[in-house]
């Protein structure tokens, strides 16, 4: 905007301007107090070709300048193609070409200006554009404070810094602090990252997002959704606040409160943790997880309980730490194996989310596997189990309970150093228990204290539809079974042993225990049956031990009390309570 020379019509019209204006400047320097800044006068400048009319209207005198026209107030410059002066009340109404010039760089171009002078607020409209350095600010209407460098639209905007672009339906850029705060339907395009959002501020130079709103980020990656938090875009690190979510290729985690590093991959979750793994067909329930989407890796702690779903039916796992990751290569699975007993990274993780990112990205289809330590308990409607530690892969589909585990199927409980439970897709197939294998049965009246039993040294247990069809019990096996007639009364107790024992089953119960290779058998009448000590070396009966429900895995707390450490005790310290009923008599049922 060039400079202008103002062209009067008459030369009294110029003498009584040029003495209004320095009467007006002599008053607003002798105005002491708060005030003083709101009652500077509009100053015209000298324009080249500028013509000057004095006009009179009903609400007072209004001056009138044509072309090239230059205003000041303060350090503020006004320029315009043509405008009107209410001299009495120090406003200003500009048209065509309006161009607000202020120090450090800051412009404002419009169609159209009413400026207030005493209230220092620019009310534009029409194309209006504020050019702040790297900043612009594109609406239709604005409302800007030249001393605050404060610009509101409620008609639509868009603010482009650098490659990044926010439009709204309303907006604020502060131009001092660089500040700014959208709302309506707000939409962020960066070359790194979008955002849809109906609230949120943004800072120009940390490229700090800030949501007040339900908010989507998205990225190449994952996908973001919260209603409150930051999203610093510099250093790509998360906070989230309120209730938030983050969904990769293969994974979901949602959480009270989020924190999410795109560099490293790490994302930390607090609170009602849900977090779900589409390739294991898996859903997590926690209070603290810690997932990285780059290694696929995730540590769970806060009461932990494990979904997964096999076929119709679904096995829930409660322990007091949960380690996933993809199956390792068989070089490093022995390293890995103890890097990630170290649950000392989780606390690690949660101090801080600058952590070194993974040095290689894992493969999003290759198979996974789960660790849960310590106090494992596990509830299905086919089987219940405990144990201290359980693990699980999908390269073989085996459920491994280590440590002391008890299992429940119905009414049998097996015990064993470890048990191995197989699963297809669909159910659990097989179980295998490799060494002090044993099956007890309680049977009669529950203060009777009548068990059948069989052991040996392994058990291969076979599913059918979920229930058991078939126990193998193989070598060294041993077996104590009450018999019945067929009207079920009792008749004694069988007590054998074999080299091989097959226990078949019906409908979940008990059906035929066959003895095969170097049979061994006694029959005892049920009078002369000694029923408190009918019991094989290795018969334990924990019924107390067996999860009831799925509510109470969500619920147990192992440190509530000294009570809850029963679940610790080895087995071979644990006591079985004798009963102290008489020998059962023989009885027929009506």
């Amino acid at each position: 905007m060039g400079s202008a020379h103002k062209i009067f019509k008459s030369r009294p019209a110029v003498a009584g301007w040029c003495v209004l204006m320095l009467l007006l400047a002599l008053e607003a320097r002798a105005q002491t107090g708060s005030d003083t800044s709101s009652k500077v006068p509009i100053e015209i400048l000298p324009g080249n070709g500028t013509r000057f009319e004095y006009v009179t209207t009903d609400s007072g005198a209004v001056n009138k300048l044509i072309g090239n026209v230059a205003l000041r107030q303060g350090e503020t410059n006004m320029y315009c193609d043509s405008a009107y002066i209410d001299l009495a009340r120090n406003n200003v109404y500009a048209y065509s070409n309006v161009n607000i010039v202020q120090q450090g760089g800051t412009q404002v171009q419009s169609d159209y200006l009413r400026y207030v002078g005493n209230t220092h607020k620019a009310y534009l409209r029409g194309n209006v554009h504020l050019a702040d350095q790297k900043n612009n600010l594109w609406a239709e209407d604005l409302e800007y404070d030249v001393r605050t460098k404060v610009g509101t639209y409620n008609n639509g905007g868009t603010l482009q810094s650098e490659n990044t672009t926010l439009s709204s339906n309303a907006g604020m850029y502060n131009a001092r602090s660089k500040d700014s705060r959208f709302t309506g339907e707000v939409f962020v395009t960066d070359p790194d990252y979008n955002v849809t959002s109906t609230d949120l501020g943004y800072n120009t130079e940390s490229r700090v997002v800030v949501f007040y709103g339900p908010s989507v980020v998205l990225n190449d990656k994952s996908e973001l959704h919260t209603r409150s938090g930051t999203w610093d875009a510099k250093n790509e690190i998360a906070h989230l606040v309120d209730r938030s979510s983050i969904k990769n290729e293969a994974q979901y985690i949602e959480g009270d409160t989020l924190d999410y590093n795109r560099k490293s991959g790490w994302g930390l979750a607090h609170g009602n943790v849900l977090a779900l793994d589409t390739a294991q067909k898996a859903t997590l329930f926690c209070g603290f997880a810690a997932y990285n989407e780059k290694s696929r890796k995730l540590w769970s702690t806060l009461k932990p309980v494990m979904k997964r779903v096999s076929g119709e039916d679904s096995i829930y796992i409660r322990a007091d730490t949960f380690f996933a990751a993809p199956v390792p290569k068989v070089r490093d699975s022995i390293r890995a194996l103890h890097a990630y007993e170290n649950n000392s990274k989780v606390q690690a993780l949660a101090d801080s989310l600058h952590v070194e990112a993974d040095t290689a990205t894992a493969d999003s289809t290759g198979p996974r596997y789960f660790i849960g330590y310590h106090h494992v308990r596990i509830f299905s409607d086919s089987l219940q189990a405990v144990c201290d530690s359980i693990s699980y892969s999908q390269a073989d589909s085996i459920m491994r309970l280590m440590d002391h585990p008890v299992a429940w199927s119905r009414r049998g409980q097996i015990t064993g150093d470890t048990i191995l439970i197989y699963t297809d897709t669909s159910n659990i197939r097989k179980l295998f228990v490799p060494n002090n294998a044993i099956i007890v049965k309680q049977t009669g009246p529950d203060k009777a204290g009548m068990y059948d039993q069989v052991q040996g040294k392994t058990l291969t247990g076979f599913f059918e539809q979920g229930s058991l069809r078939e126990l193998i019990f193989w070598p060294g096996a041993e077996a104590i079974q009450y018999s019945t007639d067929d009207d079920g009364a009792y008749l004694g107790m069988n007590q054998a042993q074999s080299e091989r024992i097959r226990v078949l089953f019906d409908s979940s119960e008990i059906s035929r225990i066959v003895l095969e290779q170097d049979v061994k058998q006694t029959m005892t009448p049920m009078q002369q049956v000694n029923i408190p000590a009918a019991r094989l070396s290795r018969f334990k009966w924990m019924p107390e031990r067996r999860p009831q429900s799925i509510q109470e895995l969500f619920l147990y707390d192992p440190y509530e009390n000294l009570s809850a450490k029963k679940d610790n005790t080895p087995l071979e310290e644990e006591t079985t309570a004798k009963p102290k009923s008489k020998p059962l008599k023989p009885k027929r049922k009506r």
